[in-house]
C-alpha cells in the first residue's frame, strides 16, 4: 500500500489481485447480457454520473468473490497507517460498477459514508488526444481529486491516470471526477464502494 498525501486527505494506493479483477469482470459481463438483472440492479438514478451504465453488486458476491474482504482488510490497514487506530466496524453502503465509453463523463461530485474509493477492471488502450493536439495537458479519461485552495506548495488536484488493477482510497468528501475520452470502440470499466468505519474513528470532534 501507498499512502499520498499531495494536500490535505491522505488517499491510499493499492491493487487488486488478479483473481478478484477476473471475478469482477466475469460478473459485469454476465450482468450485461442478462436484460432483466442489469434493470434490477440499475444505480445510474442514485449516482452523479453521465455514463452508459452504472449498477449495483449484489452483497452475495461481493462477499463470495472475496471483494468486500479486500475492502475490509485494505480500509484497515490505510486508517491504521494514517492514524494508529485499528478499524472495529466496517460496513459496506453500496458497491457499483460503472461503464463509461466514449464522451462520458462523471462530473465534480462527492459520496456518503465515510470512506470511499475508485478501482479499474478494463481500460481503453488509448483515450484519444486532446481537441488542441498534443501541445496541451491531456485529461481525457483521467480521474482528478481535489481539495483546499490554490497556495504555495499545495496542489489542489491529484491527477491519475487509470491502470487496471489500481484501486484508490479516498475520505468520503473528497471531491473528484472523471473526464471525458475519445475511443469509438473501447470500455472504461470501473468499480466505486461507500462505506462506515464507525464513529469512534470518524467523528474527530467528538460527540459534543
Amino acid at each position: 500500500m501507498k499512502l499520498i498525501r499531495p494536500f490535505g486527505p491522505i488517499v491510499a494506493k493499492v491493487t487488486i489481485p488478479k483473481n478478484i479483477i477476473d471475478s469482477l469482470n466475469k460478473y459485469v459481463d454476465e450482468i450485461i447480457n442478462n436484460e432483466s438483472k442489469s434493470k434490477e440492479l440499475d444505480y445510474g438514478k442514485n449516482l452523479a454520473g453521465n455514463v452508459k451504465q452504472e449498477f449495483l453488486l449484489e452483497k452475495e458476491f461481493s462477499v463470495l468473490s472475496g471483494w468486500e474482504g479486500f475492502l475490509k482488510e485494505n480500509v484497515g490497514e490505510w486508517i491504521f497507517k494514517s492514524l494508529n487506530k485499528k478499524v472495529t466496524q466496517f460496513n459496506i453502503i453500496d458497491s457499483w460498477i460503472v461503464r463509461q465509453f466514449e464522451n462520458d463523463y462523471n462530473p465534480l461530485h462527492a459520496h456518503g459514508g465515510h470512506v470511499s474509493g475508485v478501482g479499474y477492471l478494463k481500460l481503453p488502450d488509448d483515450f484519444g488526444e486532446p481537441i488542441q493536439g498534443t501541445k496541451k495537458d491531456n485529461y481525457n479519461g483521467h480521474l482528478q481529486l481535489v481539495h483546499g485552495s490554490n497556495m504555495f506548495l499545495s496542489p489542489i488536484v491529484l491527477d491519475i491516470l487509470p491502470k487496471v488493477g489500481e484501486f484508490i482510497f479516498f475520505p468520503h468528501y473528497l471531491i473528484h471526477t472523471v473526464y471525458p475520452f475519445k475511443n469509438k470502440s473501447s470500455e472504461r470499466r470501473s468499480i466505486s464502494f461507500n462505506a462506515t468505519i464507525g464513529d469512534d474513528i470518524y467523528n474527530i470532534y467528538g460527540n459534543s
